[in-house]
């Protein structure tokens, strides 16, 4: 089992109540438990991140500056992050970074200089899920009342909530099989699926997937 080195968030519905295209800093309320729970990986001197797409900036109705301004507001809650990503594009821009293609996900741990298969990513629908395992990354899925059913079915990994999804990653998953084969659930059948524990698949430029939410 390789071991957790960094973990990646979705942010909006994840670390923090989601408020669509939110462009205000004061409408930034964290989940239940959010401040231990990453509190917690920092004592373990696991590297933190926040990865989240922002179709808003496309769609006109925030700009970069106001995503900018609502993670600053995150992270005075939260507090710091190794890395921070954001995804400005629509979901019919073909933007290598917007998940669920693993764009972010490779980026970010280029730049914290880990494996994607010594990252954990955790967030609240199947796109999270999906780029994390296109990235060779491993995955928990929080669900809240927008995950749709089929997607908590094909996460490897569910958690009811934030700080469960950390006590989950810190207890050690069996985060592979006996055999080594990577626990995907559904996702297995993917064709943008890891074919071998810790190798990341086709790359940010592989095809979108043809049943998931786009966000």
């Amino acid at each position: 089992m390789s071991p957790v080195r960094a973990v990646l968030f979705d942010r909006d519905g994840t670390l923090v109540h989601d408020v669509p295209y939110n462009a205000a800093p004061e409408r930034v309320r964290p989940v239940d438990g959010a401040r231990e729970a990453l509190d917690a990986l920092r004592d373990r001197r696991i590297r933190l991140g926040v990865v989240t797409n922002q179709s808003g900036v496309a769609r006109g109705l925030l700009t970069e500056a106001d995503v900018r301004r609502v993670n600053k507001r995150v992270e005075e809650l939260l507090g710091p992050f190794d890395v921070r990503a954001f995804c400005p594009h629509g979901p019919d821009d073909g933007c290598p970074c917007r998940k669920p293609r693993p764009g972010m996900i490779l980026d970010a741990a280029r730049q914290l200089g880990v494996d994607p298969a010594d990252c954990v990513v955790v967030g609240d629908i199947g796109s999270d899920v999906e780029a994390a395992c296109r990235a060779g990354a491993h995955a928990v899925l929080v669900p809240t009342p927008v995950t749709r059913p089929e997607e908590t079915a094909a996460a490897p990994h569910v958690a009811r909530d934030l700080p469960a999804a950390v006590r989950l990653i810190l207890d050690g998953p069996p985060w592979e099989t006996p055999g080594g084969t990577p626990a995907l659930g559904l996702y297995a059948d993917a064709e943008h699926a890891r074919v071998a524990p810790g190798r990341p698949p086709a790359g940010p430029h592989a095809a979108p997937p043809r049943t998931r939410r786009y966000l």
